[in-house]
């Protein structure tokens, strides 16, 4: 177990050693907080909710959404995918820990180093520049981080699943490509699952992607109350459960099909 923390701690340090992409990063966030802030109040005009959603929740929804990415998003099948290719993955796997347990400790380093550094001043600019409404109770932060954890484990999960892909493709790139574009659309980051049509949200609750953006932003929010916020994490559980079968079955398949590129 020390050496999954250390592992931690690296990429914490890692992280803390590039400020240019942090300062860079907080900027480039908030400009998008904005941009979808003025968007959203056009589209509200003089409508006092939509869906359910009043145009001071879109505007928390929105802050939220984009900070919790902060701490979710990683590129640990792009790292895989690079490792695969040079070889270094050969290297790794006959270390004294598990492969994928190693990456999972990076990616939450990294991820609580967005988190202490980044969401928060990035939480506070943002609340002094647009109406974001932080009064929620204890209770509600309280479900909101466990939602957030459970949203990075699942976001971790389709990573490394993603991934492990390489081992069978050699060239991963589209498909990385093509998985951010599909979690940031059906995951509720660019748009609530509530707005999309009855099919597509029937569609969407077959797959994990809402368990990552929409679940703790509409927490947060107060769009979901009482039993529906139980069910919300039970989803994000049920997710986080699941996609280790096909991890776990990739993974076995991967270690026997494993040719080095590189090296």
């Amino acid at each position: 177990m020390s050496m999954y923390i250390e592992m931690i701690r690296v990429r914490f340090l890692m992280m803390l050693a590039y400020r240019t992409n942090y300062y860079s990063g907080i900027l480039i966030y908030s400009i998008n907080i904005g941009a979808y802030y003025f968007l959203w109040s056009a589209i509200y005009g003089g409508k006092e909710q939509i869906q359910g959603l009043s145009v001071a929740q879109m505007t928390t929804y929105v802050a939220v959404a984009w900070m919790a990415r902060a701490f979710y998003y990683n590129n640990i099948d792009r790292e895989i995918a690079a490792e695969i290719k040079d070889g270094k993955v050969a290297i790794e796997m006959i270390r004294p820990y598990n492969y994928l347990g190693m990456k999972t400790m990076q990616a939450l380093g990294e991820g609580v180093f967005r988190l202490l550094f980044f969401s928060v001043p990035g939480m506070i600019i943002v609340a002094l520049i647009f109406p974001v409404r932080f009064d929620a109770s204890l209770t509600t932060w309280l479900f909101f981080f466990i939602s957030l954890v459970f949203s990075f484990i699942v976001n971790t999960h389709i990573n490394l699943l993603t991934g492990i892909m390489t081992f069978f493709l050699f060239n991963n790139s589209g498909l990385i490509r093509a998985k951010r574009v599909v979690i940031d659309l059906f995951s509720g980051l660019l748009l609530p699952i509530s707005f999309y049509p009855d099919w597509a949200q029937t569609l969407m609750s077959y797959l994990p992607f809402q368990a990552i953006s929409y679940v703790p932003s509409m927490i947060f929010t107060g769009g979901f109350v009482g039993q529906e916020i139980y069910k919300a994490l039970l989803s994000q559980v049920f997710w986080v459960v699941i996609l280790l079968i096909p991890i776990r079955l990739l993974w076995s398949l991967a270690k026997k099909h494993l040719i080095i590129q590189g090296g």
